[in-house]
């Protein structure tokens, strides 16, 4: 005989809907000491930057946030300040 909880639980966990947060970043500071990219445009890293502030993340949490923007962006974060975005 199988535990018919366990089962409705399962079900449940199958069923639960993953609502990531939004986040807005207030300040970033990129590591843009890679010395291939100097080689860049004239207003490439702010650019990246502006982009990155006037974006509105979806993430799981703080970490989430800092790899969605690594892998958006290509580089690493030194420094991040944000807050959430209230639905």
């Amino acid at each position: 005989m199988r535990d018919i909880f366990s089962d409705s639980l399962r079900q449940l966990n199958k069923l639960s809907i993953y609502k990531p947060m939004q986040f807005r970043v207030t300040e970033i500071e990129f590591d843009f000491d890679d010395s291939a990219s100097y080689d860049k445009e004239p207003g490439y890293f702010q650019t990246i930057i502006e982009e990155t502030l006037s974006t509105t993340w979806e993430a799981s949490d703080a970490d989430d946030l800092v790899e969605e923007i690594t892998n958006a962006t290509g580089w690493c974060i030194n420094s991040i300040d944000y807050c959430y975005v209230l639905r």
